[in-house]
Parts: structure tokens; C-alpha cells; sequence
């Protein structure tokens, strides 16, 4: 039978699923009343005071990681994941770029290869011939001059700037590093970069309005806080590849929140590349799934 843990282990997933996956349509929403990079940065910079108040409440250590791990880290996770993020959203619907951003598993298997050594076997290959297929019906090459080009190239840009970040992790995280901290560490090193970023090239450009408040609060506490929490409760209990669900669950449930909240209706090309590659990631799921893998576990994150 299963003990009690495990069903919490469960509830945790599917929490986490929901937080991130509705967040694509906290975040479009809030890119009304703010900049894109501005708003990444605030996001950021507003998460490493709850990190740290986890952190204190924990009685975990503050030292700083090694730069020469922690910094890149930052730039890739917190500057490039989430500035190209929210730069996507501006210009492309947030169900669109939630299913182009969550291609990161299939980056990372390719950049796992010549990086760590780690060669494609199994269900990779398959899905990654799925996710590129996908891909291209989703750009729709033959409409090149017809439909923006800025959206879909920044929420590739994100993903592939996510899979490099699991990629530095991997090879270069010091023995023993905890987790969080060295999450607070970049958020706090590649937000303050992203913050200056922001305001030399766009300025203050910012309303502060209840909903973009509102937003900024969802990313500082749920968004990031309350999800780390329930993601190491679901890792210490369930096996990293059933954790892994909630990356897969979370582009869904955004697409169905933008269409329901935002009227974002996928078009026929669009559907058909998304459910492509939708099932290159449930068969990267199922991968993790069997005994014995040892590739890379990915780091969840909206």
C-alpha cells in the first residue's frame, strides 16, 4: 500500500503543475502594465528575499557557491530563462509559448550529448524526431513574412537557455551545494544583471496597478517559494522521474488556462505541432520512468 507520504508526494505534484502552469497566463496578463525584461526582473529579484526567508526558517547556509559555478548559473537560469521568457510572451500567446518554452528536455538531451557524454538511447530518439516536427509545424516555415517572428524565437531562446542551465549545473555544482541556496545565489546574481539590463534598454516602464501586483506576488510566493517547498517534498518521496511530471503537465494546463481566460485558441498548425510535441515530452517522461536511467534530472521551474 501506499503510505501516506507518498499520496502527499502526489498533491504536490499537481500543485506544482497548477501554480506553473497558470502562471503563463499570470504573466501574460501582466505584461500590461509593465515591460517585459522589467517585469523578469522584478520577478526575480522579488523571489530571493522569500528564498532566503526559506532559507533562514530552514537554517540552511548562506555561503555563497563558488562564482565560477554560480555565476553562469545565474545568467543562464535567472537572466536568460527568464528574460527570453518574458520577451516571448510579449509578442506570442502564453499557450503557444509555454509548449515552445517546455521543449527545454529536448534541448537538454542535445546538449547532453557532446557536453556530458550522454547519448540519445530508447524513447529519446523518437521523441526528439516528435518535438522537432512539432517544432516546424508550429513556425509554419511556408508563412515566413505572414506571422511574428520575435515570440517563437525568444521561447526557443528561453528553453535552450534552461537546458544550458541544467547542463552547467550538472557538470560544475560543487559536492554537497545545497539546492536552495545556490538557487537564491542566482536569482540574486542573474536578477540584479536582468534589473540593469531592463533599465538601460526599456527604462521604468511600469503601472502599479492591483493586477500587476498581484502577479508579481503569485511569482514571489507560489510561484517560486511555495513550489521549490513542494518540489523537494515530492523529490524526497517519489522518484525524480515521476516528480518530472509536473514539466510536463505544466505547459498543458497553461495552454488551457490561456484559452479559457485569455480566448488564445490555438489554430489547426498550432494544435497539431503542440500535440507533437506534447508527446515527445510524455515519452521523455516515460523514459525517466524506467530503472536504471541515468540521464540528467530536469530542474523544474515554470
Amino acid at each position: 500500500m501506499r503510505s501516506r507520504e507518498t499520496y502527499l508526494a502526489f498533491t504536490a505534484i499537481f500543485l506544482i503543475a497548477l501554480i506553473w502552469g497558470y502562471n503563463w497566463v499570470v504573466m501574460k496578463v501582466a505584461l500590461q502594465d509593465s515591460a517585459p525584461l522589467l517585469f523578469a526582473a522584478l520577478r526575480v529579484v522579488l523571489s530571493a528575499p522569500v528564498l532566503l526567508l526559506f532559507l533562514i526558517l530552514q537554517k540552511r547556509s548562506l555561503a555563497l557557491p563558488p562564482l565560477i559555478y554560480v555565476v553562469p548559473y545565474g545568467l543562464l537560469q535567472s537572466t536568460g530563462f527568464v528574460g527570453a521568457t518574458l520577451l516571448a510572451l510579449e509578442y506570442a500567446g502564453a499557450g503557444k509559448t509555454a509548449i515552445l518554452v517546455y521543449m527545454m528536455p529536448i534541448w537538454l538531451m542535445l546538449l547532453a550529448w557532446p557536453v556530458l557524454g550522454e547519448r540519445l538511447q530508447g524513447l529519446q530518439i523518437p521523441a526528439l524526431v516528435l518535438a522537432l516536427l512539432g517544432l516546424v509545424v508550429i513556425l509554419e516555415p511556408w508563412q515566413i513574412g505572414h506571422s511574428p517572428w520575435q515570440g517563437p524565437f525568444f521561447a526557443i531562446l528561453s528553453g535552450i537557455s534552461w537546458a544550458a542551465s541544467a547542463i552547467w549545473h550538472k557538470r560544475f555544482m560543487p559536492r554537497g551545494q545545497d539546492l536552495i541556496t545556490a538557487t537564491f545565489w542566482q536569482a540574486s546574481i542573474g536578477g540584479l544583471v536582468l534589473l540593469i539590463a531592463a533599465l538601460l534598454l526599456e527604462g521604468w516602464q511600469v503601472q502599479w496597478t492591483g493586477s500587476f501586483i498581484a502577479a508579481l506576488a503569485y511569482n514571489a510566493v507560489p510561484g517560486t517559494a511555495l513550489a521549490y517547498v513542494l518540489w523537494l517534498f515530492a523529490l524526497r518521496h517519489l522518484p525524480s522521474g515521476v516528480a518530472g511530471i509536473a514539466t510536463l503537465l505544466a505547459p498543458l494546463i497553461g495552454v488551457l488556462a490561456a484559452w479559457l481566460q485569455l480566448g488564445e485558441r490555438p489554430s489547426l498548425w498550432e494544435a497539431m505541432g503542440m500535440a507533437a510535441i506534447f508527446s515527445a515530452l510524455l515519452l521523455v517522461s516515460w523514459q525517466h520512468l524506467r530503472p536504471k536511467d541515468n540521464s540528467i534530472a530536469v530542474t523544474a521551474q515554470e
